[in-house]
């Protein structure tokens, strides 16, 4: 029988560990022996254990895969004992049969090899107010929830206070709302309560607030108008902790001395915060990102909470836009690009990106509309939409690392650069071909001998 051939590689992390994370017990191999992998609970006093183990094997580096939530706990014990943590979400499976105490000992091979590449985690601090603001996101789709069963209840009560009304949570709508929940039924009265800035007469609005009452539809609405109403409670003792740990790390952040100039007078967004975003990013950052085009204050605290001053970790800006897998992913071979699809995945930033650049194509006028419509036309809306969240990606980067307060290009000079792109593309493909301008215009005339019948 002929010898089985080996391929030796050279060990880049001599003393590393590999952890399996599971939702009741941790499986860690410090070698590739049968006796090398132990089995530790998920409790306290079993970290502990489990950090003495590997102190007592001489690990000073350790991979783990990140299972759930469930490796947070374990991640936070092993930092803090002092050990260099490696989390990887995306490496290549072990091809043997799947067992807890094989995952383990992969690990730790692959990480002995230096195969493993870490993911992004954040600081400490933007980590706190992650969990701050996406506490805060949950909140707001709870109360989103109660709004639309309370549209529901009232409109199964043929009570069209959705159609009087472009938001029924707005002040009018809240007024109606109560007063409707005390016992008003008259279209009437319920009309004066609207404010002056509502579009519908007041006859408009009794007409459509006169309908059939439902107890049992009269209970849901006051429930859920009480929850809306709690919801909105907690949503601003949230901001409250937002702002007030916010205003802690800026405290705790070098002094700039760039001079910053806020944005003109934005309009009014729902579930807005309820505190001043746009001077406490400028002082975080340093530079006013509220001044980019199509840009909200949800967009900058979303930015603030998932990356943060952790944006220094990337450095180019094409790192940043393939991290959050708004870059193309180019296939290759045979110096052939096979494909080039937009890799797929979540990721909270690149959502509030897209969103960000939905609201720019809706927009009238402005550079980056144009740059939407260009492509558009071309790929279609969703490839467009993509393709401007990776521009934004790409504006916040070079703001926040370089500095670089956001300057709006002209709709002018945008076209003419345009414009030149094209007359240099013609010019190459003219220059491929050896085609002259006397080849296509004679006497002032086109040429048609090129043409095909």
């Amino acid at each position: 029988m002929e010898k089985e051939k080996s391929i030796s590689m050279p060990v880049i992390n001599e003393h590393a560990a590999g952890i399996d994370v599971g939702s009741r017990s941790h499986y860690v191999a410090v070698g590739q022996s049968a006796g090398d992998v132990c089995k530790f609970s998920v409790y306290t006093k079993d970290n502990i254990a489990l950090v003495e183990h590997l102190r007592a094997n001489g690990i000073k580096t350790v991979a783990m895969e990140s299972t759930g939530t469930y490796w947070q706990t374990l991640y936070s014990c092993l930092q803090a004992a002092g050990f260099e943590v490696v989390l990887s979400n995306n490496y290549i499976k072990d091809p043997q049969k799947k067992t807890d105490t094989k995952d383990a000992r992969w690990l730790q091979r692959l990480h002995t090899l230096g195969l493993l590449k870490g993911a992004f985690i954040p600081a400490p601090d933007v980590e706190r107010i992650r969990t701050y603001h996406r506490h805060r996101d949950n909140i707001v789709a709870l109360a989103s929830a109660s709004q639309q069963r309370m549209q529901k209840a009232l409109r199964l009560m043929n009570v069209r206070l959705d159609v009087a009304l472009s938001d029924i949570t707005g002040l009018s709508g809240m007024k109606m709302l109560e007063a409707i929940v005390k016992g008003e039924r008259s279209g009437e009265k319920l009309a004066s309560l609207a404010h002056g800035t509502v579009k519908k007469t007041q006859q408009e609005i009794a007409d459509a607030l006169q309908g059939q009452w439902k107890d049992e539809q009269l209970f849901i609405l006051a429930d859920e108008l009480e929850a809306y109403k709690n919801y909105q409670k907690r949503m601003a003792e949230c901001d409250k902790k937002i702002e007030q740990l916010l205003k802690q790390v800026i405290e705790s952040l070098p002094v700039s001395n760039t001079q910053v100039v806020k944005s003109s007078k934005r309009p009014h967004i729902k579930n807005r915060p309820k505190y001043d975003v746009e001077t406490l990013s400028m002082k975080y950052f340093g530079v006013n990102l509220l001044t980019v085009e199509g840009i909200g204050e949800n967009t900058v605290m979303t930015f603030i909470s998932e990356i943060g001053t952790d944006i220094l970790k990337f450095p180019t800006k094409k790192n940043f836009t393939s991290w959050l897998r708004l870059a193309p992913n180019n296939k290759k071979t045979g110096d052939k690009t096979m494909s080039s699809r937009t890799p797929k995945g979540k990721s909270i930033m690149a959502n509030a990106f897209r969103l960000a650049a939905n609201t720019i194509a809706q927009r009238r006028s402005g550079v980056l509309k144009k740059i939407f419509v260009r492509i558009a036309l071309k790929k279609g809306r969703a490839a467009a939409i993509t393709a401007l969240a990776r521009r934004l990606a790409e504006i916040f980067w070079i703001m926040t690392v370089k500095k670089v307060p956001y300057q709006s290009m002209n709709e002018q000079e945008y076209s003419q650069k345009i414009k030149m792109t094209v007359i240099k593309n013609i010019r190459t493909k003219m220059k491929k071909l050896n085609i002259n301008t006397d080849e296509l215009f004679f006497d002032g005339r086109v040429n048609n001998s090129f043409s095909t019948r």
